[in-house]
């Protein structure tokens, strides 16, 4: 009987656990409140044990992690066009997404998992000047504690 209790307590903690995950959902967007090719919310606070799903509202949209912009241990991702994809995130820092063909658009979006361990590292990297403003405006909602309401 106090087996069978304490596996019980275990395997209550583990599903309390599990329950505390939370799924964000970045939409991919033609326009959104931020203008035209949009990731929306361009910015997601997660914690480790969160997943992030990238929903294609508008077609011909996909989410590329960006060189230079991922925490140490966290592989390189690329999402088919036109598909939900859902990105699970265990190490903590920051992770930059892009979707190639509307990059030169100023289409990213910044995802800063628990603490932002590589922050100054991901904010070194140079992209083109519409990606530059977007991740410029990100970084400012970051470093003002400011997180968007749809995330």
């Amino acid at each position: 009987m106090r087996k069978f209790v304490i596996m019980a307590a275990a395997l209550a903690a583990l599903q309390g656990s599990a329950a505390l995950a939370a799924e964000h959902e970045i939409r991919m967007l033609n326009k959104g409140e931020s203008g035209v090719m949009v990731f929306e919310p361009a910015l997601v606070r997660a914690e480790p044990g969160d997943t992030i799903r990238f929903v294609p509202t508008d077609k011909g949209h996909n989410a590329e992690s960006i060189k230079g912009m991922l925490p140490e241990g966290v592989d390189a991702f690329k999402s088919p066009f036109s598909k939900e994809f859902v990105l699970d995130v265990s190490n903590e820092g920051v992770i930059g997404v892009k979707c190639p063909p509307h990059y030169g658009m100023g289409m990213v979006a910044l995802i800063v998992v628990g603490d932002p361990v590589n922050l100054d590292a991901a904010k070194a990297v140079k992209h083109n000047k519409k990606a530059s403003e977007r991740f410029a405006a990100a970084f400012e909602q970051l470093d003002a504690g400011e997180v968007s309401p749809l995330n």
